[in-house]
């Protein structure tokens, strides 16, 4: 089983909060359902994008145009206000979509975010959502590589990161989240992690990893993401298991999606 966990921290705080207190997780909820066992999937040609046109329509239609996480704007909005963000503040967004999170925090919270996505095509679909905004350069989509992570150092007051371990190490794509924080700056992160090792033998694992496109192996435990954190001299206040929250939103916007199609 696997689930997704938000991640609270300060960084460069351990020494005013002295040591993490350990936070029991719940048990993680069951799946919502099993993918059905007659579920045929091939593989799209070389060099199809992951995120096609026809593919973020659904995702518009489901999450709020330019969100790829369920809950779309009331989601990120949730993530972010603990940080205090403001019109003073940066932000750096790692796992930015296509655009929607940034234009909203941007818009809502005053804040000046530069959203990154490893997707190239969710990146241009961000630039042109931006750029039909009156935002200028208070929101940003720039290209980033998790296999070879260099933000720009200490550029930013606080950080939102939606799963950037999807295609990366957990050591070298915190380090350099780590290292483009400020001194004092604050992190929310949402990552999707397994109670243990995932076997790709497995078949229900190889039909999610091949739908997902990404390696079952490469899926974090808590445990590991927390001690690396930790490593980087960040205190982890809060890690909270936020799968049925998502399993909940997700099934809503489904909900919604095919009542709208009946109607």
């Amino acid at each position: 089983e696997f689930r997704r966990v938000l991640f609270r921290s300060s960084h460069a705080l351990r020494n005013w909060f002295g040591r993490s207190v350990p936070v029991e997780l719940s048990r993680p909820p069951p799946l919502i359902a099993k993918m059905a066992e007659d579920l045929e999937y091939e593989p799209p040609p070389e060099g199809t994008p992951n995120w096609p046109p026809e593919r973020l329509a659904v995702a518009d239609s489901l999450w709020g145009g330019g969100y790829q996480l369920p809950g779309g704007e009331i989601e990120f909005l949730r993530l972010a206000k603990p940080l205090g963000l403001s019109a003073a503040s940066t932000l750096l967004l790692v796992g930015a979509g296509a655009g929607g999170a940034a234009c909203a925090l941007a818009a809502r919270l005053g804040v000046w975010v530069v959203g990154f996505e490893a997707d190239e095509s969710l990146v241009a679909a961000a630039r042109q959502r931006i750029g039909g905004t009156k935002l200028g350069k208070r929101a940003q989509a720039e290209v980033w590589d998790p296999f070879e992570p260099a933000f720009e150092r200490h550029a930013y007051h606080h950080g939102l990161a939606i799963q950037p371990l999807r295609g990366g190490l957990p050591e070298p794509v915190l380090a350099s989240i780590s290292g483009a924080l400020k001194p004092g700056g604050q992190l929310t992160l949402v990552e999707l992690v397994a109670d243990s090792p995932l076997d790709a033998r497995d078949p229900d694992t190889a039909r999610w990893a091949a739908l997902e496109r990404r390696a079952p192996e490469g899926v974090p435990t808590e445990t590991t993401v927390t001690r690396v954190l930790g490593r980087l001299g960040f205190d982890v206040r809060v890690a909270e298991d936020i799968s049925r929250r998502h399993a909940d939103q997700a099934l809503l916007g489904w909900r919604t999606r095919v009542q709208i199609g009946r109607a």
